[in-house]
């Protein structure tokens, strides 16, 4: 039984949030508490970078490629339908377009969590640019209210602020103020893909914020300490590229290629694909062993970490939805370890080829 009505003029009200429907949650679905604050997420949350569509900085891709609005919209709908109540998106992301689908399909509804970021925008050069001073927050997030077409983001972070601007003090002194002001509940920082330690650290040691948005999966464990501090010191932990740009679905084999409005394009150029696929191989009999897929075993894992509070897979479709929020196990503890030393002995040279492709 769905609990939405079919979308017919997605450039009108959505009916989703005209029908004012009660919160549902599916039995199947994990709710784990976001550090200390008040939010319950689900475990799996909705990543919405690729419904911003194609975009582009200068000739350098910054999207996942064509996706049609109508799309967009029903793996937004069907995800909430089965459990997904965390929605993860940045006015980078199609430059605010992923915040506009969010907006139209949910509006103002209390039982739906909303985390945007902000910080990265595109200059007249058409390069981006880290912009964090204070009149910037509050311009940022005075747009992305009204994309979502919300009274408050419940999670607003900065989108991979680094070690100068966390000085400098401004970003920082902005959040507190749009939380004051009730603009925001809480605010975190998504934290650099290679190099996760020195920005935790500052905001940890002064306990600000209250969540870290963080890379972890089979190939890049970089993030581990960092997040089990995090969560000791009561902050909540949001994992992203779960699946390592689809790497860990099993889907791609030494010849794929992608379009050129695919970020994947350069990031997971023919070299770094195969050196993937080949360093990957020993994980996967352990898929064979617990008789799931290649993505529920890619997906459980991080799961298996208890301070893990929600996991934000990119979500283009319904099918999509589906496939990300069903068939996670429980890793037993010396397999959790054993994929854990995998990262140790056989994906340090993939993360530095990485790292180099940006």
């Amino acid at each position: 039984m769905s609990y939405f009505l079919k979308i017919s003029d997605i450039e009108g009200r959505s009916p989703v949030r005209e029908a004012g429907f009660n919160q549902f949650k599916p039995k199947s679905m994990e709710y784990r508490r976001f550090g200390n604050t008040e939010l319950n997420v689900s475990l799996i949350g909705f990543g919405a970078w690729a419904i911003g569509g194609p975009a582009m900085a200068g000739d350098m891709p910054i999207g996942w490629g064509d996706v049609t609005d109508k799309q967009s919209i029903r793996a937004l709908e069907h995800s909430f339908e089965l459990g997904i109540n965390f929605f993860d998106t940045a006015d980078l992301y199609g430059y605010g377009h992923s915040e506009d689908l969010i907006g139209r399909t949910f509006g103002n509804r209390g039982d739906v969590i909303i985390a945007t970021k902000l910080g990265q925008r595109l200059g007249e050069d058409d390069k981006i640019y880290l912009d964090y001073s204070g009149d910037y927050v509050i311009e940022a997030c005075e747009a992305s209210l009204r994309r979502l077409r919300r009274d408050t983001i419940d999670l607003y972070q900065l989108h991979a602020a680094r070690m100068p601007h966390l000085e400098d003090g401004q970003c920082i002194e902005a959040m507190e103020r749009l939380r004051e002001q009730g603009k925001i509940r809480y605010w975190g920082l998504s934290i650099n893909t290679f190099a996760p330690v020195p920005e935790a650290e500052f905001l940890m040691e002064r306990q600000l914020g209250h969540g870290f948005q963080l890379v972890l999966n089979l190939i890049n464990q970089r993030a581990v300490p960092v997040m089990k501090r995090a969560a000791e010191k009561g902050y909540g932990i949001i994992v992203r590229m779960p699946l390592q740009f689809g790497l860990l679905t099993g889907k791609f084999d030494k010849t794929a290629r992608f379009e050129k409005a695919d970020h994947r394009s350069f990031r997971l150029a023919p070299p770094i694909l195969e050196a993937s696929l080949d360093a990957l191989a020993p994980a996967w009999p352990m898929a064979e062993k617990y008789g799931v897929s290649k993505t529920e075993l890619a997906m459980s894992f991080i799961t298996s970490f208890p301070e893990v509070s929600t996991v934000i897979p990119g979500i283009k479709t319904a099918e999509q939805a589906e496939r990300n929020t069903t068939g996670l196990v429980q890793l037993k503890e010396e397999d959790h370890a054993y994929l854990q030393q995998l990262y140790e002995e056989n994906f340090q040279e993939l993360m530095e080829m990485m790292k180099q492709a940006g």
